[in-house]
């Protein structure tokens, strides 16, 4: 019995290894969701400081993050106010969550301004980070992630 343990095993061994080579590119594979961000090419599409409630976007979109969680993952983005004071950073999608016909899902982060002028002090004492749940239904159709700033968008894709 020992021996065709072994028999099996030493077959069954370069079989699981072949199949390794192939989860790489797989979808299945959650190092192979989303790469690093990168800022976008294209000039914003959206009106800025549009937001019915008041709210503003931030003036500059400096990290995005894709992280992937039991059942989905989390979108975080990091965004630059041009002072101190901004609160309730918020990504709000337009279309609920749901991406586009390209697999493009967008966001805007979305601030409150200060409630009285402020300094701007130092770039870290402003930073804002907000972020947002997908569950891996939803993320299934999503081929590209933007986040909307009122400069600049940070992108990321599969």
């Amino acid at each position: 019995m020992n021996r065709r343990a072994a028999l099996l095993a030493t077959l069954a061994f370069p079989l699981a290894a072949a199949g390794c080579g192939r989860i790489r590119e797989s979808r299945l594979n959650p190092f192979n969701w989303f790469g690093r961000a990168r800022r976008e090419k294209q000039a914003t599409v959206l009106k800025p400081n549009e937001a019915a409630d008041g709210r503003f976007l931030v003036r500059e979109v400096t990290e995005l993050k894709v992280e992937k969680t039991q059942g989905g993952a989390i979108i975080r983005a990091t965004g630059l106010p041009p002072s101190q004071g901004w609160w309730e950073a918020e990504l709000v999608s337009e279309t609920r969550g749901r991406p586009d016909e390209d697999g493009v899902l967008t966001y805007r982060f979305l601030v409150f301004p200060p409630l009285k002028p402020t300094p701007a002090s130092t770039p870290r004492s402003r930073q804002l980070t907000a972020a947002v749940h997908l569950s891996d239904i939803r993320l299934e159709a999503v081929r590209r992630i933007v986040v909307q700033g009122e400069t600049n968008a940070l992108s990321t894709g599969r």
